[in-house]
């Protein structure tokens, strides 16, 4: 269902109740970090370091994701057994219903990127005003 196939009016209940969808969307991965994150993590469990690094994000903020994104059930945290201590994060099988997001995110990332790139941007831009 696409919401602009189903909204005829702003007051439409289909319209609230997409838009709604969508907002809760947002509220559970939305961000700068969280789609980074679960992406990284597609490719197996990884430790906080190695998250911190491949991310490029400080440890402050990486922990503040990691605990919202455990939260909503979307990866897990392990403590392992070592010394020192070190803790690894792995996506949960409820994650996976993300997929489809994140493909096309990056579907669309890609397309955008090749456009800027060409500089086709301001083109597309002028002929819809």
């Amino acid at each position: 269902m696409h919401t602009r196939d189903t909204c005829d009016k702003a007051t439409d209940e289909a319209c609230i109740k997409a838009r709604l969808a969508i907002q809760d969307t947002l509220d559970m991965v939305g961000g700068k970090w969280k789609l980074i994150l679960i992406s990284i993590l597609r490719d197996g469990k990884k430790r906080f370091r190695e998250l911190t690094r491949e991310a490029g994000i400080s440890p402050r903020i990486l922990s503040k994701e990691l605990q919202e994104l455990e939260m909503n059930g979307l990866v897990t945290r392990t403590v392992c057994d070592t010394k020192p201590v070190s803790v690894e994060y792995a996506l949960t099988p409820y994650s996976e219903s993300l997929s489809d997001v994140i493909d096309a995110l990056h579907k669309w990332g890609v397309q955008h990127r090749e456009k800027v790139i060409q500089g086709n941007i301001h083109e597309s831009n002028a002929q819809t005003v």
